[in-house]
């Protein structure tokens, strides 16, 4: 079943089916318990070739392996005490000011997203966030709101900051450092309309203060050894492209020092270090894979090749970056990062890879189902009792989208012309 509509049906079938999966979570089962299924049925059917399957699982490893050392390195910095700390230093710092405490939450999940990847900001930061702003007796709508959008539109910064990074940053040609230079413009511009954008929106709620019992919090001693080693990562990331080194030995290494020193004080388990690395997650994003490859070879991937832009020019940038967003709330962004990856040929120009990026990093800010982030934080925020609607997720997205990814796309072009480059 190679070619015909059959297939092509089946393929995109089995595509919503593990995205509604994934969206739903029946008895919150995990993702992989449809997705891993469905590569299967993808296998016995013929949708997709072994051989093309195999080179995109063979592909996919270095990243799926980044990706477990990344979520490691996360958990055992929060073991550490580190978001800990880093709550306390946020209520001290916002002096009861619901204004100033946004700006510095923004700071802080900017930061988080670029250095530990969007997860740990909507897993480790986004609790953190809440208890500080209900200790300070301030609403902490606009601060919880903030982690979800700095996970996805601050994760454009580095190649480390997302998965969908990871699996584009071969494709771009760059070093870790000019990626990084290309994109540091967008990342600051999308970050300052998300601000201003909020500024106005939540007006009502940040126009509350603290009282003066709350604005004295605790003040925690800073976990040194932890930041040190999170410093040192950071350093080796930008090192790796300049010696040949994968990334994931850095975040890898600095892992290991952690757990090491967790186990011998006794404040982790092995096992439980183990688990971190969430195996079934990321049989999910292979299985995903899998499936993706099957759409992608029976008529999507076909279409996308004919309609995405080639040229890394200015209206090229924003037709790029506004194609990857829309299909990332239509299918999620992890799959539209792997079926527009093909789509842009075997050498693509950097600046339309980078611009597809900011598309599909940006874009799902409009809705849920536009990356597993956001649903992820969505479940967090009901366990503390906040469910925020979809009507609120979407009307402040249809004022932060548009213009992020506008806003982005110029500065990513006014990048590519000071760097002299076309590609």
């Amino acid at each position: 079943m190679r070619n015909g509509l059959a297939a092509e049906l089946i393929s995109v079938a089995l595509l919503l089916a593990v995205l509604a999966f994934a969206v739903v979570r029946p008895k919150k089962l995990p993702e992989a318990v449809a997705a891993v299924p469905a590569a299967g049925i993808v296998l016995l059917l013929g949708l997709a070739s072994p051989s093309a399957v195999g080179a995109r699982v063979l592909q996919l490893l270095p990243t799926v392996a980044f990706l477990a050392a990344i979520l490691v390195l996360a958990h055992l910095a929060d073991t550490e005490g580190v978001f800990d700390w880093l709550g306390s230093r946020l209520a001290l710092a916002a002096q009861g000011s619901s204004r100033r405490l946004l700006v510095l939450t923004f700071a802080a999940a900017a930061g988080t997203t670029a250095v530990l990847s969007l997860d740990a900001t909507v897993v480790l930061l986004t609790p953190v966030v809440f208890a500080t702003a209900t200790a300070l007796r301030l609403r902490a709508k606009p601060h919880v709101y903030a982690c979800t959008h700095l996970a996805n539109s601050a994760s454009t910064l580095l190649p480390v900051s997302n998965l969908t990074n990871l699996l584009a940053f071969g494709a771009t040609g760059l070093s870790f450092l000019s990626f990084t230079g290309l994109m540091v413009l967008p990342w600051l511009v999308s970050i300052g309309i998300e601000l201003a954008v909020f500024w106005r929106f939540f007006s009502t709620d940040l126009s509350n203060t603290a009282t003066e019992e709350t604005t004295r919090p605790a003040r925690r001693a800073a976990p040194r050894f932890a930041l040190v080693v999170l410093g040192a990562v950071l350093v080796g990331f930008g090192l790796t492209s300049l010696v040949g080194l994968a990334p994931v030995w850095i975040a890898a290494a600095g892992a290991v020092v952690l757990a090491v020193r967790g186990v011998r004080r006794k404040t982790v388990r092995v096992k439980a270090v183990a688990a971190e690395t969430s195996p079934l997650f990321l049989l999910f994003v292979l299985g995903l894979a899998v499936v993706v490859e099957a759409v992608a070879d029976h008529g999507l991937g076909r279409v996308l090749a004919e309609v995405v832009p080639r040229s890394p020019g200015l209206l090229g940038l924003l037709a790029a970056a506004g194609l990857a967003a829309l299909l990332a709330n239509l299918v999620n962004n992890l799959p539209a990062t792997l079926v527009l990856l093909p789509a842009l040929g075997a050498h693509p120009a950097a600046g339309i890879v980078l611009a597809v990026l900011l598309g599909v990093n940006i874009g799902p800010n409009l809705s849920y189902v536009g990356s597993l982030a956001t649903l992820l934080w969505r479940r967090i925020l009901a366990g503390r009792g906040m469910v925020p609607t979809v009507h609120e997720f979407v009307r402040l997205g249809v004022f932060t989208v548009p213009a992020a990814l506008v806003g982005s796309a110029v500065a990513l072009w006014l990048g590519l012309l000071v760097a002299g480059s076309t590609g």
